[in-house]
């Protein structure tokens, strides 16, 4: 493993609102510099109560703008959603405003439910299945503009923005072989296809000029505390949003509680294991080992951690313990 980073789902816990979100958001990001995070990514998720990053490139701006060295970015866009063109020109802007710190990941999902979609894309025309073209075409407007070009992102032309391919599936593990770009796979929330995504991502990897050799990025649910105990309680605040999102009524973050036994039924609880199979739940010696069997499993070149808890200063705490981890496998692959 080469790096460690985050990604934060910017939550809006019960009682809370976006304000509170996003200055807290701020707080870990300053905190996930100082103790190594390589990156701090955020989702762009639209009409869920319990994510405040809708305006991704905003919220990145606001990140960016309260830190110093760490990068900050995507995790991801999700393209359809928007003109390529646009894109290029937000993040052009961010890379103007923080050069060589900015990351551009993308997704091809829809961020939300089928609804949400269709009033996001109303005038677009586009969908999952013009996500190849659309990423070509983001690419080039980050190429330098030839004399008389008529169509250029201003900023974005000539500036070398990293993009980055999301996927939860084998079609954007495919697409970033074939494109030599970086490809991350969501694992935190759905990790079904991990292994067959990594696999045909490094079997088909073709070298780009961003990116000789493939690096695969894998996310992992990370709750961590003084004990397995008030973890496995910390862990409840995500249960019961996946239960919450299984049942179709998305919510925001709810407090933990003390124990998950009647409030979901066996095959409730099943998928909602599953969905959150590849997450370290427990103490600091606990939360290592089960990072050191993900990296075992995945040869990730580089983790991202993410948790949804209710209570920041408990937030904190998890992502230091992980922090603390995390840095002990990338120095044993430096002397390795």
């Amino acid at each position: 493993m080469k790096y460690y980073s985050l990604l934060d789902l910017a939550p809006i816990i019960e009682g809370g609102d976006a304000a509170l979100a996003f200055r807290n958001s701020l707080d870990l990001a300053r905190h996930a510099e100082a103790w190594g995070y390589h990156r701090y990514w955020l989702a762009e998720h639209h009409n869920i109560p319990g994510i405040a990053s809708a305006a991704t490139s905003v919220v990145i701006a606001h990140v960016a703008g309260g830190t110093k060295s760490i990068r900050v970015g995507s995790g991801g866009v999700m393209l359809p959603n928007h003109a390529p063109l646009a894109i290029a020109e937000q993040f052009g802007t961010l890379e103007s405003l923080f050069p060589g710190r900015i990351d551009l990941g993308l997704g091809r999902a829809p961020g939300s439910d089928q609804l949400t979609a269709r009033a996001m894309r109303r005038n677009l025309g586009s969908d999952g299945d013009t996500f190849p073209q659309d990423v070509l075409e983001l690419q080039s407007y980050f190429e330098p503009a030839e004399p008389n070009q008529r169509l250029r992102a201003v900023p974005g032309a000539g500036l070398e923005v990293p993009l980055y391919l999301l996927g939860s599936s084998d079609f954007s593990a495919r697409l970033a072989a074939e494109l030599g770009l970086p490809f991350a796979f969501a694992s935190h929330f759905a990790p079904q296809y991990l292994d067959l995504a990594l696999q045909l991502y490094r079997q088909n990897f073709k070298p780009s000029a961003q990116l000789a050799t493939p690096h695969a990025m894998v996310g992992v649910g990370v709750f961590a505390a003084d004990s397995d105990a008030e973890a496995r309680r910390l862990f409840t605040s995500s249960q019961l949003q996946f239960l919450n999102l299984i049942r179709g009524h998305p919510s925001a973050l709810p407090p933990p509680i003390e124990d998950m036994d009647g409030h979901w039924s066996r095959a409730e609880q099943a998928a909602v294991a599953e969905r959150t199979r590849c997450s370290a739940v427990g103490s600091a010696e606990t939360v290592r080992r089960r990072l050191g069997e993900l990296l075992e499993e995945t040869q990730a070149d580089e983790i991202i951690a993410t948790a949804q808890i209710y209570d920041h200063a408990a937030r904190l705490h998890s992502f230091a313990i992980a922090a603390e981890a995390l840095r002990e496998f990338v120095r044993r692959e430096a002397f390795a």
